[in-house]
C-alpha cells in the first residue's frame, strides 16, 4: 500500500484535514483528497470529504460517543478509522499540524515531543483563540495512533528573521521580555507564496515584494528576496487589516474608552474585536465579501471601501519599509477571486507605480494583471499552506 501524509488544521468546532500521497521517486506529494469535520463539540457533528478531483467521497453525520459529546479525540478516530479503511487511500506515516504559535523559540518546525507539546501550551496565553485547538488536535492524534510521528508548523515561523525594528513596541523593556512583541502570523502562506513568486518569475531574487493575503483573516507582509521584512498582524492575529469579523488596528484609546464607558472586560472585549467588527461591523449584515460585493445596501459599499484604503494604506508602509516597490501579489479566498477589490487596491496605490491590466485582472485563471510598462508586477498566486506542511513533515520524519 501507498505511503501518505495527513495535514490536519484544528479548531475549536472543525478540523480541516488533507493527505498527501508519498510518491515512489521522491517527487512532489500528491493530493488524494481533503475534507472537513465540522460542529465538534455539538449533537450533530458532520464529517465531508472530497477527492482531488472536488467529487465527494464521503459526507456523513458521525454518531458522537453514547452519553458524551463528539469531540477531537472522537472526531479524529473516526477520521484514521475511515483513511486506514478506504483501500484507494494512503496508508498515514505522520501527522503534520498547523500551529498558530511558536513564541519566541520556534522558528522551524519540529518534530512533536511530550516536551515541546508542554511548551507549546505555555503559548496559549499569545493566542487563546487558536493555540488551545490546535494541540486540542496533536493530544487527540496522540491519544488514538500514539505511534504516529507529529509535526508541528508555525504560522510566526516565516517573520523570525524581521529586523528588530520591525518586532517592537514602544513599551518598556520587562514586557518585550516577557514576550509583547510583533510576531506576526499567516507565515505558512507567506513561505508557500514567496516559493511561488520565485517560481513564476524564475529567479530566487524576486526583489521589493508585498504579499497580501486576504480573506476572512486578512494581513500583508512586505518581503525581500522572500524573506519577511514587516508584516501588517503583530502581537496577535487581530491588528493590522480589518478582516471578515475582526477590527484590525484601533487606537489603544478605542478600547480605554469601552472598558470605562460600557464596563467591558477581557471576555466582552475579545468577542467585539474577534467575532463582531471587521466588514461584519461596518456593513451590518456580513462578513461575506461576495454577499458585499453584490450588495446595492450603503453600508456593504462602506465595508468594501474601507476594507480597500487600508490594505492600500498598509501598502504604502510596507513598501516604505522595503525602500520602494517590485511586485504586489494577491492570495487568499478575497485576492485570489475578487476582482473589484484587486482594482480598487491597485487604484488607490497607481502612485506607488502600480499599472492594472482590466481585462487580465477580470480573467480567473491569469496570474499576472499589471499591464506592460507598469513599474510593479502585479500577480495572483494561489495559496497552499496544506502543502508547505506536507512538505515540512515528509522533511522531518523521512529526510527527503
Amino acid at each position: 500500500m501507498p505511503q501518505g501524509l495527513l495535514v490536519l488544521n484544528a479548531g475549536s468546532s472543525s478540523i480541516k484535514f488533507s493527505v498527501f500521497a508519498l510518491p515512489s521517486n521522491g517527487g512532489e506529494l500528491k493530493l488524494v483528497c481533503r475534507g472537513l469535520q465540522e460542529n465538534i463539540g455539538d449533537d450533530n457533528p458532520r464529517f465531508t470529504a472530497f477527492d482531488q478531483a472536488g467529487t465527494v467521497v464521503i459526507d456523513t453525520q458521525p454518531t458522537p460517543p453514547a452519553g458524551g459529546v463528539y469531540h477531537h479525540q472522537a472526531a479524529l478516530r473516526d477520521l484514521l478509522a475511515w483513511l486506514r479503511d478506504s483501500p484507494d487511500l494512503p496508508d498515514v506515516i505522520a501527522v503534520g499540524h498547523r500551529v498558530v504559535h511558536g513564541g519566541e523559540e520556534y522558528s522551524d518546525p519540529q518534530v512533536l515531543t511530550p516536551e515541546i507539546i508542554a511548551r507549546l501550551e505555555t503559548f496559549v496565553p499569545l493566542a487563546p483563540l487558536h493555540q488551545p485547538h490546535n494541540l486540542a488536535g496533536i493530544r487527540a492524534i496522540g491519544a488514538v495512533q500514539p505511534e504516529l510521528p507529529q509535526v508541528a508548523c508555525f504560522d510566526t515561523a516565516f517573520h523570525f528573521g524581521q529586523p528588530e525594528l520591525a518586532q517592537l513596541f514602544a513599551l518598556p523593556r520587562v514586557y518585550r521580555e516577557e514576550g509583547v512583541r510583533r510576531y506576526g502570523f499567516h507565515g505558512l502562506s507567506y513561505e508557500y507564496i514567496a516559493g511561488a513568486l520565485a517560481e513564476a518569475t524564475g529567479t530566487a531574487t524576486t526583489g521589493r515584494a508585498v504579499v497580501a493575503h486576504l480573506g476572512n483573516g486578512a494581513s500583508m507582509c512586505a518581503m525581500r528576496d522572500g524573506q519577511s521584512v514587516a508584516s501588517t498582524m503583530g502581537f496577535t492575529a487581530v491588528e493590522g487589516l480589518p478582516m471578515g469579523t475582526r477590527s484590525g488596528s484601533l487606537d489603544p484609546g478605542v478600547l480605554i474608552y469601552l472598558m470605562e464607558r460600557h464596563g467591558m472586560g477581557a471576555r466582552e472585549l475579545t468577542q467585539l474585536l474577534y467575532k463582531q467588527s471587521g466588514l461584519l461591523g461596518l456593513s451590518g449584515f456580513s462578513n461575506d465579501m461576495r454577499e458585499l460585493l453584490a450588495s446595492a445596501d450603503p453600508s456593504a459599499k462602506l465595508a468594501v471601501d474601507y476594507f480597500t484604503y487600508r490594505i492600500a494604506r498598509e501598502l504604502g508602509s510596507l513598501a516604505a519599509a522595503l525602500g520602494g516597490l517590485d511586485a504586489l501579489v494577491f492570495t487568499g479566498g478575497i485576492g485570489e477571486h475578487a476582482a473589484a477589490v484587486r482594482e480598487q487596491v491597485c487604484a488607490r496605490s497607481a502612485w506607488l507605480g502600480i499599472e492594472l491590466d482590466a481585462a487580465a485582472n477580470a480573467v480567473h485563471d491569469r496570474r499576472r494583471i499589471d499591464r506592460p510598462g507598469s513599474r510593479v508586477a502585479v500577480w495572483v498566486l494561489p495559496t497552499n499552506e496544506e502543502r508547505v506542511i506536507a512538505r515540512h513533515t515528509r522533511r522531518l520524519v523521512l529526510g527527503c
